[in-house]
């Protein structure tokens, strides 16, 4: 390119740049103007981020109805098809990955339906507060106005910086606590340790982004899936002891056939159904870890963290067994309206003390286990996965022993 002409894409650049600023701060649709006075914060935020400075005026993805203080409801709240006029390709790849997935996940467990608005409603001071980067159905988008743009779970509101979601802190919000603490894990392991100490250039440290958005991929897809279960499996007695968490699930039946809960499995996307679409997801996982170790350790490692799965599936078909026991005995009896017993989706709705120890068993020291174990966090594997897993079994083998003799039955 010539100096001449170098120069003029450098003035329309700084010209096109300066124009947008100052389009957005005069306020294409009065929108600027009138939110000053309203929502200033809201306005400091929108002026700072690269839309306002493109000249993306707040009509664009809200409307241009809402001209009054007192129609706020006729502004439109954007989706991500409002986002795909301009990122098409990230929209593209969000729509077939696992967190537009996440409302039919969360929203189709029985436990949903005991809770009150308070906690799994508008005001999203429950599940629903991270769960609601999935899509929702029209009727639920009337009743959850607030929250169904999905995009700005990470590149939140009104800036949408994309530095902000490239952060590994942009995760923790929802990738910690009881069931998930991948934030607590990856912080604490060797990577989280050099990238806290290195900053945020560090050029050793993966993060979050690093492994599950590899080139900016909007999928985050994972062999194993949330629930670490996959069909079909070679092994046969690892398969047994998968049968036995699956029925408790309630997504096979007593006699090992599908329920109308594997239907929803399939939707969410929360476990891996054949073995092709477990392959691709280990080898892409595979490849990014081989970028800075050898090929043949990555895999090393992942195969490991597999190992780590079928023990654990071990001690947890042992004690769902134990439960179904007391069930068949008749020493427990399936609550009205329940389909299956034990039911672990019912989480702690749970009528027995025994069964709630087997859904914590299930959701918090399992899920630690496994995850603990592919994030590198050896104090996560064993003291806050493996060691209560086991400690929970002997615990409702025990409680199953008195039940059993409170009821006259070895």
């Amino acid at each position: 390119m010539g100096k001449s002409l170098w120069k003029a894409a450098l003035v329309f650049a700084v010209v096109f740049m300066m124009s947008g600023a100052a389009w957005a701060a005069k306020g294409g649709s009065a929108c600027v103007d009138c939110h000053k006075k309203v929502t200033p914060g809201v306005v400091e935020q929108y002026l700072e981020g690269k839309m306002s400075k493109k000249g993306v005026d707040c009509s664009t993805c809200h409307g241009s109805k809402h001209t009054k203080m007192d129609d706020a409801r006729l502004a439109t709240m954007p989706t991500p098809d409002t986002c795909a006029g301009c990122h098409s390709k990230q929209t593209g790849q969000f729509k077939a990955g696992k967190h537009n997935l996440a409302w039919v996940a969360s929203s189709a467990m029985p436990m949903w339906g005991h809770q009150s608005k308070g906690v799994s409603g508008e005001g999203y001071k429950g599940c629903s507060a991270c769960h609601k980067i999935g899509a929702k159905g029209d009727a639920e988008k009337a009743e959850y106005r607030y929250g169904h743009a999905q995009c700005d779970s990470c590149h939140t509101r009104h800036s949408f910086k994309k530095s902000e979601a490239q952060d590994p802190r942009a995760c923790m919000t929802c990738h910690m606590g009881f069931d998930h603490p991948q934030w607590e894990m990856w912080s604490t392991s060797k990577h989280g340790t050099i990238w806290q100490i290195e900053g945020k250039g560090s050029k050793r440290a993966p993060t979050c982004q690093t492994c599950h958005m590899q080139g900016g991929d909007h999928n985050v897809l994972t062999s194993w899936g949330f629930l670490a279960l996959r069909l079909p499996e070679d092994d046969k007695d690892w398969l047994n002891d998968r049968v036995a968490i699956l029925q408790a699930l309630g997504v096979l039946d007593e006699k090992g056939g599908a329920t109308g809960r594997l239907d929803v499995v399939k939707a969410g996307r929360v476990a891996r159904l054949t073995k092709e679409e477990f392959q691709k997801e280990r080898d892409k996982m595979t490849a990014i870890c081989a970028q800075c170790h050898g090929a043949t350790y990555a895999k090393g490692q992942l195969d490991a963290g597999d190992a780590v799965v079928k023990d654990v599936d071990k001690i947890m078909a042992e004690a769902i067994r134990e439960v179904q026991g007391l069930y068949r005995d008749g020493i427990l009896k399936k609550p009205a309206g329940w389909t299956t017993a034990p039911d672990l989706l019912q989480f702690y709705e749970a009528k027995s003390s025994v069964e709630q120890d087997l859904y914590v068993m299930f959701l918090e020291y399992r899920m630690r286990a496994f995850q603990g174990a592919f994030h590198m966090n050896p104090d996560y594997m064993h003291w806050y996965g493996w060691a209560p897993m086991k400690e929970t079994l002997q615990k409702i083998k025990d409680e199953a022993a008195k039940l059993r003799a409170e009821h006259g039955k070895k």
